[in-house]
């Protein structure tokens, strides 16, 4: 771990300039501040309660519920991708019966960021749940980019700033700018009637960044004079200690191992599209060494427009060329920005790993950089893209060869230096899988939080916040809904089970013409298979089923059958027939002709 980063300013943490800020270990005297309250009503009964449909225990799907016995306010609305366990299945988004029984108390949508994890189930709750986007400019506009694929979904959006205040119902919300992989990332400092809550979203802290605005340290310094009860923080990176690599270091190091190294060839460099940050150094290196730009890949394509539309990102249009036009430059003329860093299947980088990309085919004169990290559950796609290349004879530049790349979430002294200035009452770890969640438990302990002040929470976990206190008190429905073409579906459906069935082990379907008349079966029953047989025990193994189904429908009167049950029973019987002789499990199919 590189640990060069420069520390906050004075300005920031009051502490010297350049110093990294020392290791927290609070005062417990003044972990329990309440000599000051928070804004709003902190006496009698007061009580919020925070649920959990998505983004604990797990990476993706982030929800979060406050809720008050009135109003209820819904934090960032995000999906997860898909895993190899449901074929056929697009996107995986937070199960909101919870919200769908409360309808009438939701008040509003606050989304911390513009990455799928926060923003990608909106265009299906929003069907179902007719409440305004609370949002920074950046974060709004890759909203409405992709509501645009659901016209028929209506929606009010509402932009915030930082530092903004604006009250909600028993809600009050100040918006804090941080760092992140994406611009328009906010913490939120939300008062409510049990004191004051601080989510830091997802967050870096970031002092030499490519758009000179740092993570408002000063702010939540502030705010944390004020008596925060609840600090919740993201925990992604809470096992990495020191502080997350800038994006100038990363820039730096992009211009020697990449533009200046690979001088001679064409680059073909893929990240992520919502990083915007590196595409900015990228544009910025790509002029400064004489090369034009191509983006290829449909989000690319957008978020770049979106972007450079809000000033977000600055570079000569002049310099930058159509996908088509590549094959007119010198390989050493060109640079090319491509979707793909995450090995998806139809994704720019995959086909031209693959030579089913159509505007031009790889050479060995190609460099192709992965300016990124693979995402959790990614690792073997990526892995297998990166196998392609080299085997074409690519050459290859990644995160494990040079520092090209720059986590989006804070480290141990980035995670320490928060909870100094905020001084919390109570922790709470949000954005992590289980072993960051305990990972979380353990530094808080390490920076002097007693266990009673650590609150670690899982899916459906209920948890209220009082005056005087923070604790799990029940539970609430929650799950994952399947996003299978236009439909919903769930994990447990009949429709996964089949689908995992025919994937793993093929079907096999039955015809059998029975004469109720002469009480028999009339011929040979009919076997179709696939993905069940090889070809050289096929004959063999169809004449032992068909034999096994002959012999079983001996038991029964066909004459008065009732052709439900023998359905019912038969394929019953098959699927153990079938499982007996070649130890798999099939999905079986029966049907029965009656004559």
């Amino acid at each position: 771990m590189n640990t060069q980063t420069s520390a906050p300013t004075q300005n920031q943490v009051g502490e010297k300039q350049g110093e990294r800020p020392k290791t927290f270990v609070p005062n417990r005297k003044k972990t329990f501040n309440k000599q000051s309250r928070p804004m709003g009503k902190t006496q009698g009964n007061s009580k919020v309660k925070i649920s959990f449909l998505g983004g604990i225990g797990e990476i993706g799907k982030n929800m979060t519920i406050f809720e008050t016995e009135n109003d209820i306010i819904v934090f960032d609305c995000g999906m997860t991708f898909a895993d190899e366990t449901m074929p056929g299945i697009e996107l995986v988004i937070p199960d909101i019966s919870y919200l769908r029984d409360k309808k009438e108390k939701i008040k509003a949508f606050v989304i911390t960021h513009g990455h799928e994890d926060h923003i990608g189930a909106l265009p299906f709750v929003l069907g179902e749940i007719k409440a305004p986007i609370y949002a920074s400019r950046f974060t709004l506009a890759l909203i409405e980019n992709k509501m645009r694929e659901y016209p028929r979904v209506k929606y009010k959006a509402v932009e915030v700033k930082p530092r903004q205040n604006l009250r909600i119902g028993d809600f009050s919300f100040e918006f804090i700018h941080v760092n992140h992989s994406i611009a328009g990332a906010m913490a939120v400092a939300i008062t409510t009637p049990a004191g004051l809550i601080l989510h830091t979203g997802d967050f870096k802290i970031d002092n030499t960044p490519i758009n000179q605005a740092t993570t408002d340290l000063k702010r939540i310094e502030e705010i944390g004079k004020k008596g925060v009860k609840l600090l919740m923080c993201e925990c992604t990176n809470v096992e990495r200690a020191g502080w997350s690599l800038s994006e100038t270091h990363v820039q730096n190091q992009l211009e020697k191992a990449v533009f200046q190294d690979h001088a001679n060839e064409r680059l073909i460099v893929a990240t992520f599209a919502s990083n915007v940050y590196r595409m900015q150094e990228i544009l910025s290196l790509a002029e400064k060494y004489n090369r034009k730009v191509a983006f290829t890949g449909r989000s690319m394509l957008n978020i770049s427009q979106i972007a450079m539309k809000l000033g977000v990102l600055h570079y000569n249009r002049e310099n930058v060329i159509s996908i088509e036009d590549v094959k007119k430059y010198a390989d050493n003329e060109v640079c090319i920005l491509t979707t793909g860093s995450q090995g998806e299947q139809m994704s720019a980088l995959t086909r031209m790993s693959n030579d089913n990309f159509a505007k031009f085919k790889l050479t060995t004169n190609d460099c192709v950089v992965f300016s990124s990290s693979p995402i959790p559950g990614n690792e073997k796609s990526v892995i297998n893209v990166m196998n392609k290349l080299v085997h074409k004879g690519v050459g290859l530049v990644y995160d494990r060869l040079a520092e090209i790349h720059a986590s989006g979430h804070g480290c141990q002294d980035e995670i320490g230096t928060i909870m100094k200035l905020a001084k919390p009452e109570y922790v709470l770890p949000v954005h992590g899988e289980y072993m960051h969640l305990e990972g979380f438990r353990k530094f808080a302990i390490s920076q002097g939080f007693h266990d009673r002040q650590i609150v670690i929470t899982d899916l459906g976990n209920q948890v209220q916040v009082t005056p005087t206190s923070v604790r799990k008190t029940g539970f609430v429905k929650v799950g994952a809904k399947l996003i299978d073409g236009n439909t919903f579906g769930d994990l447990n459906s009949p429709v996964m089970k089949d689908r995992k069935a025919l994937s793993e082990d093929g079907f096999v379907i039955a015809v059998i013409n029975i004469s109720t008349k002469l009480g028999k079966v009339l011929n040979d029953p009919i076997i179709i298979t696939r993905g069940l047989l090889y070809n050289h025990e096929m004959d063999f193994m169809l004449r032992e089923i068909k034999t096994s189904l002959l012999v079983h429908l001996k038991n029964y009167d066909l004459h008065t059958i009732d052709v439900n049950e023998l359905k019912k029973d038969l394929k019953k019987f098959l699927s153990n027939t079938i499982s007996r002789k070649t130890k798999r499990k099939p999905l079986v199919l029966c049907t029965i002709v009656m004559n």
